[in-house]
């Protein structure tokens, strides 16, 4: 039996990455300072945010405010697109943000650099590989561990490792996860790449139709779980880490409650089997499409 709130992934940089993270996307001012506090006193030791959330200021402060030291806690934050070319100061502007001196983990958050004057354009001069080639310059810096990058499908990493510039090889592709969306050509790629995958909205986010799947009900109910510990306990026995989100202090602790509840291999067969598919975050609020349907 697997103790989960202790499992980690080794990174190709040799750091180790928790299995189970607590996501902040779409938590709002006023609740997600408090929801970072409980769950790092309830033994959560990865954090996930992004500049783009509007709330690194108080995910920030529900660091201090947990008393757990700053070393024991893995910290992810992402460079917002509009940011792409200029990431020494974005960097500085999220860790001011963070109140930290250094990032375990520091996410190009999506492979769109867009025109800060005008949300609706894409650089005709920069792209995602040129930002890249800025963020490899970070690590010498010492303040970011890692690096990797978000919503990357295979032809963007396949031009980005083919770039004759490219010296680092992502950590981490940070993409949504779930049966759903499984993405099994791209974990696949990722894999051979010697990326982790660490799986957003692993839940399939609020009001997930995957809260009323049969199977899904029928396996949480058999082993006395709840859908979201089976969904949570798929993804990390599939081999990537997962961010589930919550602002709600039971669920975040219960989201972290997997010791000892392992799947079988026919449970986990089970939910791959699951045909339907959505996908919680799309690409249409983007200046350029970077979404293909290739990835499955």
């Amino acid at each position: 039996m697997t103790k989960f709130s202790t499992e980690t992934f080794k990174l190709n940089t040799g750091k180790e990455i928790p299995a189970i993270g607590l996501g902040t996307w779409q938590s709002g001012p006023g609740e997600v300072g408090n929801a970072i506090e409980v769950a790092l006193k309830n033994g959560y030791r990865h954090i996930d945010t992004a500049f783009a959330y509007g709330n690194e200021k108080e995910v920030g402060e529900g660091l201090r405010a947990s008393g757990v030291p700053r070393e024991e806690i893995f910290l992810t934050t992402k460079l917002n697109n509009p940011w792409h070319k200029r990431v020494p100061e974005a960097l500085e502007a999220s860790l001011k943000n963070l109140g930290v001196d250094y990032l375990d983990l520091y996410l190009m958050h999506w492979p769109s650099s867009t025109d800060p004057s005008d949300s609706k354009k894409h650089y005709e001069d920069w792209d995602y590989v040129n930002t890249w080639h800025e963020l490899q310059k970070l690590v010498d810096t010492g303040k970011v561990r890692s690096l990797g990058v978000s919503n990357f499908g295979i032809t963007h990493l396949e031009r980005l490792l083919s770039d004759p510039n490219t010296k680092i090889v992502p950590a981490v592709n940070q993409i949504e996860l779930h049966p759903a969306n499984p993405s099994p050509k791209l974990i696949a790629y990722l894999k051979e790449k010697g990326i982790h995958p660490s799986g957003y909205s692993p839940l399939g986010s609020i009001d997930s139709p995957l809260y009323r799947n049969e199977t899904l009900k029928f396996i949480a109910e058999s082993k006395n779980l709840s859908v979201a510990q089976v969904l949570l306990l798929w993804g990390v026995q599939k081999g990537w880490s997962v961010l589930p989100k919550s602002v709600n202090a039971e669920r975040i602790k219960a989201n972290f409650d997997l010791d000892n509840r392992d799947l079988t291999e026919e449970e986990v067969a089970k939910i791959d089997a699951i045909p339907d598919r959505f996908k919680v975050c799309g690409d249409k609020w983007l200046p350029i499409k970077v979404f293909f349907g290739d990835d499955e």
